[in-house]
């Protein structure tokens, strides 16, 4: 029924109730039998769609995904900023060079952008591995987005400027786009965390230290135990 209700037009209250009431069996779904991603995507459809993912987070958290995440980071982005600043050496100069777009566009997304992406490097974590940026005249990037495991895209135009809004921001799990046409890079790394938590995932190893900090520092989530890199850091911004 879910399915066939897809499939009509302006039918978003009926998907969303529907959904509302296979909730726990998906759920037992996704934790019992962990199917791929290409898989459950194909069952339900319905839930590789912003709005009924920020709904599927809120049954499993009851936190409102993006006020919580939106709000508690720009609360949190001036001292970050400092903490990023009083960082030296070769980390200290990947600081630096990460937030040089926000002295050229003062927008909120390129700054909460290079805020997200400095907290990637003060966790001495590579954002460049997880925030992948091609040219929308690049030819080879479908082949490097279908061998890409997990990870945000961003298609940029030739010579666009830091303020430019990119032509497709998306997310890739498992080689697969599940999720296209997202407003910017801030705005998808809130989404990646509506997906671990919807399909149950793990948070993806290259970067566990940015996605435990925003987590459980930014969403206030689980934040009972820390590891003691996010407890230093948390440590810091109580400054």
């Amino acid at each position: 029924m879910l399915l066939t209700e897809m499939e009509k037009r302006n039918n978003e209250d009926q998907v969303s109730l529907l959904m509302d009431q296979t909730f726990a069996h998906r759920r037992q779904e996704v934790v019992r039998d962990a199917p791929m991603v290409a898989e459950f995507k194909a069952r339900w459809p319905a839930l590789f769609n912003v709005r009924e993912l920020c709904v599927e987070f809120k049954r499993i958290t009851i936190v409102n995904l993006q006020s919580k995440f939106f709000s508690q980071l720009d609360a949190q982005s001036a001292n970050l900023m400092k903490a990023f600043s009083r960082k030296g050496g070769t980390l200290g100069r990947r600081l630096k060079r990460i937030v040089v777009p926000m002295t050229e566009d003062s927008g909120i997304d390129v700054r909460r952008e290079c805020v997200l992406k400095g907290l990637c490097v003060y966790m001495n974590e590579d954002p460049e591995s997880f925030v992948k940026e091609y040219m929308s005249d690049d030819a080879s990037s479908h082949t490097a987005m279908a061998e890409t495991i997990y990870g945000i895209y961003v298609i940029r135009h030739e010579g666009a400027e830091p303020g430019d809004a990119p032509e497709d921001v998306g997310i890739i799990l498992e080689g697969v786009t599940v999720l296209q046409e997202l407003r910017n890079v801030p705005f998808a790394f809130a989404i990646f965390i509506a997906l671990v938590y919807a399909l149950n995932l793990c948070y993806p190893s290259e970067h566990r230290y940015t996605f435990e900090a925003l987590q459980k520092l930014v969403l206030e989530l689980d934040g009972n135990k820390l590891s003691k890199k996010v407890q230093a850091l948390k440590t810091i911004l109580a400054r």
